[in-house]
C-alpha cells in the first residue's frame, strides 16, 4: 500500500500506510510499534513533537483547501568562463 498523507482542517498532518517509515535530522527512526496511521504535529504546541497531541485544539486555524503548486523551473546550467587563450609558462 502506498503512503497516504492528509492535511487536516484546524489539526495535524495524517499519514496512513501499511510501511510507515518516519526518521529525525539524523536518520535514526522514530519507533511507531507497527502503527498504521500516525498524526504529525504542524503548530508547532504539542508536547510529543513530531507526534500531534491534540494541543492545536482552539489555538490554530488553517482551513485545509488542495491547490497546485505552480511548474518549477528548470534549473540553470552552470556557466563556465570562456578559455582566455593564454598560456602560462
Amino acid at each position: 500500500m502506498s503512503i497516504k498523507l492528509t492535511v487536516l482542517s484546524n489539526g495535524s498532518l495524517r499519514v496512513e500506510g501499511t510501511d510507515i517509515e518516519l526518521v529525525d535530522a539524523q536518520g535514526q527512526p522514530y519507533g511507531l510499534g507497527g502503527r498504521e496511521r500516525i498524526s504529525i504535529c504542524r503548530c508547532g504546541l504539542s508536547n510529543q513533537k513530531p507526534f500531534c497531541d491534540g494541543s492545536h485544539k482552539g489555538h490554530f486555524e488553517h482551513a485545509a483547501v488542495a491547490f497546485d503548486l505552480p511548474t518549477p523551473k528548470p534549473a540553470t546550467p552552470p556557466v563556465t568562463p570562456p578559455n582566455s587563450g593564454t598560456t602560462l609558462g
